[in-house]
């Protein structure tokens, strides 16, 4: 049993959705939600990278999963190039093996084009995360035995110099529609994966998974996040990570 937020209703899933089918849903429950300055630009690369992240979602989420590691929202060299969480085209396409047709958002930024998997800066964040996941088990078909990733929101906010402007950072009257459909994705996504552990990646993410989960079957965790602008990934982030999950009674 599992809440979501800002309803005040209990959502009771009899049979899960199917992770294609949350994207959908997802994708059509966050049409129309418009943001103010200093947004000026947002992508969805649910739409236009929609064939890989397909292509992730049916390759790799098929329950159940021991853990799900939930990020924030994508960045703007990672999920908004590939569609697929700290998607660093390098590791999505030569390590996952995942590679298909990129579009175009509607607007596009001039200084954050979408070029796909031509794209040819690397995200720091997912050089970390699936490179720690590909040192650790080898193969994606041993590490998604046990784990999956997902983003609790799946829009990239840009301010008009370029620069990611997160979602905790936006007012209130957007965050809540906005929260409340990425609520009710990540409750359909745990009953989907049905995981032991739900473990945020970064603390944003750990205080959404603690706002949505009524479960004591679930663990509720957080590791540091990879990115460079956290000092402590800065200083060796797989074995920070390993750390948080070993004291979690995880053994990788």
């Amino acid at each position: 049993m599992r809440s979501a937020p800002g309803t005040g209703a209990i959502l009771l899933y009899s049979r899960a959705m199917k992770p294609v089918s949350i994207a959908r849903r997802l994708v059509r429950d966050l049409e129309g939600q418009g943001f103010a300055a200093p947004v000026t630009h947002v992508y969805n690369p649910l739409v236009h990278a929609a064939k890989p992240h397909r292509q992730y979602l049916k390759r790799y989420a098929e329950g159940p999963k021991e853990i799900l590691f939930l990020g924030m929202n994508p960045g703007p060299f990672g999920m908004a190039q590939t569609g697929v969480p700290f998607g660093d085209v390098s590791m999505v396409r030569d390590w996952l093996g995942i590679e298909a047709a990129v579009g175009k958002p509607e607007q596009e930024h001039p200084k954050r084009p979408i070029l796909g998997f031509d794209c040819p800066r690397s995200e720091v964040s997912g050089t970390r995360l699936w490179g720690w996941a590909r040192d650790s088990f080898g193969t994606p078909e041993r590490f998604f035995q046990r784990f999956f990733v997902w983003n609790y929101c799946p829009l990239i906010f840009l301010e008009e110099s370029g620069r990611n402007r997160t979602p905790d950072k936006l007012p209130k009257t957007e965050r809540n529609a906005l929260f409340q459909a990425c609520d009710t994705a990540l409750v359909r996504m745990l009953d989907q994966l049905q995981p032991r552990y739900a473990i945020g990646v970064g603390k944003f993410a750990e205080g959404r998974l603690r706002a949505v989960i009524d479960d004591e079957s679930i663990t509720i965790g957080v590791i540091p996040h990879p990115s460079p602008a956290n000092p402590q990934a800065n200083k060796g982030w797989a074995k920070a990570a390993g750390a948080a999950l070993t004291q979690m009674g995880i053994k990788v």
